[in-house]
């Protein structure tokens, strides 16, 4: 596992900022950027502006349904994160503090929050497996799978750094992947912020009641 800036701005200013912020990733292929860091976010979010866009993506969830990205969470506040669910750390971290943090809302909120894990491993993580796993973390969120192609493009549209997973001669394989959770807001469905790899459970906490309501932490 490497790191890597996350997110390339095109400033050196801004890339300044988003280096200091401990910006990481699992692989060594920055992808371009989409909007600019702020400088006055704190040092596990960043705010985005312009906000990012929800990006057009249709796979299939754990379950084996067809899924829609944009259709499917419009108007709900939405959490996405890229990942793998035979990641070793980062990912069942990630997804664990985000779980501990939507179970302490209330239930109204719970419901009108969609949480959506997009697999950077299609290859291994089928719907079983990501119902299987995410299932054991928390069965309400949506596992999504499929051609990798599509994960791939729709996590650069965000810049987000995803690239094709590497079969060893050991049968290991290593699946570089930014590590960012994208809050979008059911206000216009576009991302004002991203949290940054090692986020704790308790800023999730704290933010997700406002992000919920429409509100940018």
């Amino acid at each position: 596992m490497h790191t890597m800036p996350a997110r390339r701005v095109g400033a050196v200013a801004a890339l300044t900022v988003a280096a200091g912020l401990g910006l990481t990733a699992c692989g060594d292929q920055p992808a371009a950027v989409v909007s600019t860091p702020s400088s006055s976010a704190r040092p596990d979010t960043i705010s985005l502006n312009p906000p990012d866009a929800k990006p057009h993506l249709t796979l299939t969830d754990q379950n084996g349904h067809s899924y829609d990205l944009v259709k499917q969470t419009a108007g709900r506040p939405t959490l996405l994160y890229f990942g793998y669910s035979h990641c070793p750390d980062v990912c069942p971290t990630a997804t664990v503090d985000i779980a501990l943090a939507v179970r302490q809302l209330p239930a109204p909120d719970r419901e009108k929050l969609r949480v959506v894990f997009v697999s950077t491993d299609p290859a291994r993580d089928t719907p079983r497996r990501l119902k299987q796993w995410l299932g054991a973390i928390d069965p309400t969120f949506t596992g999504l799978t499929g051609d990798f192609t599509v994960v791939q493009k729709a996590a650069r549209s965000l810049g987000v750094g995803v690239s094709t997973p590497v079969k060893h001669k050991d049968g290991s394989e290593t699946v570089s992947h930014g590590a960012e959770v994208f809050a979008f807001s059911p206000r216009d469905d576009k991302a004002h912020l991203f949290y940054t790899s090692g986020t704790s459970q308790q800023r999730y906490a704290a933010d997700l009641p406002k992000i919920v309501k429409g509100r940018t932490p």
